[in-house]
């Protein structure tokens, strides 16, 4: 069963989900406005080989909401000081759109950390705006259901998005959540990845995008394996922005492949 836990770090409540009873532990990042639970429908499948840890992001989920300048580089230390107070030195971590983007900045600077590390749809990279994109972060000013719906029709690539539309509101309406949120959004507009820091990055790495993603298009990929030097990448057919959601378990399965080869 899935357990719920909260830990202090630096005088923050930080809450994250675990299952699994492994020595070795994969660590799941969520991306911009999301929570643990966006992980949910992988976890059992995951969670019969590794111990899986999914925390909600400092600003985000039930963790605290500090009035901070939430930058890329903080939700990096906020990592490194999650895994460091649970005792993990060594795990694969996945990351999903902006989560992506902080694994690959974590490992640029504790590369060490890592075995290996999947990257689905990470920011980063992209250069311009998307109708989709821009649905999905309008709905921090204008929550109400059928925008928020609209705009999680077109990341998902799906229909039946009605209690993940209840969830993002319910959370939206925290105590500084929308202000974490909005931070976040311009903190991490101004924010690319350094290629050639990038390349440095030697641990196996895998690039999972869906085809029919329309708030990162998967020609954004091309930017990410071309700066990594161990790195493989597919595309799932059928799936937008976030294929563990749209098809978890031929998603599991692509990343239990990847760990055990």
């Amino acid at each position: 069963m899935t357990e719920e836990n909260f830990i202090k770090l630096r005088q923050n409540k930080v809450r994250y989900l675990e299952e699994g009873r492994s020595n070795d532990t994969i660590i799941l990042i969520h991306g911009l406005g999301a929570s643990a639970e966006r992980w949910q429908d992988v976890v059992p499948h995951l969670s019969k080989k590794y111990r899986v840890v999914i925390p909600d992001l400092i600003g985000f989920g039930y963790s605290d909401k500090p009035t901070v300048d939430y930058t890329v580089s903080l939700f990096v230390r906020f990592l490194f000081d999650f895994l460091d107070s649970l005792g993990i030195k060594k795990c694969t971590m996945i990351g999903s759109s902006l989560g992506g983007q902080i694994v690959a900045e974590f490992a640029i600077q504790y590369n060490q950390v890592l075995k290996k590390m999947i990257l689905v749809s990470p920011s980063g990279f992209m250069e311009y705006s998307t109708p989709a994109l821009e649905a999905y972060m309008m709905t921090v000013f204008n929550p109400d259901e059928q925008n928020t719906k609209k705009a999680f029709q077109m990341m998902y690539g799906l229909n039946g998005v009605e209690s993940t539309v209840d969830d993002f509101r319910r959370r939206l309406k925290l105590p500084g959540a929308q202000e974490a949120f909005i931070s976040t959004i311009m903190h991490v507009s101004r924010t690319k990845i350094d290629c050639k820091k990038l390349s440095a990055i030697s641990i196996p790495t895998l690039i999972v995008w869906g085809s029919q993603d329309r708030v990162i298009p998967s020609d954004n990929a091309k930017s990410f394996f071309s700066c990594l030097n161990n790195c493989n990448y597919v595309e799932m057919s059928g799936c937008g922005h976030v294929p563990y959601v749209d098809q978890p378990e031929n998603f599991s399965k692509l990343v239990l492949g990847f760990l055990a080869g």
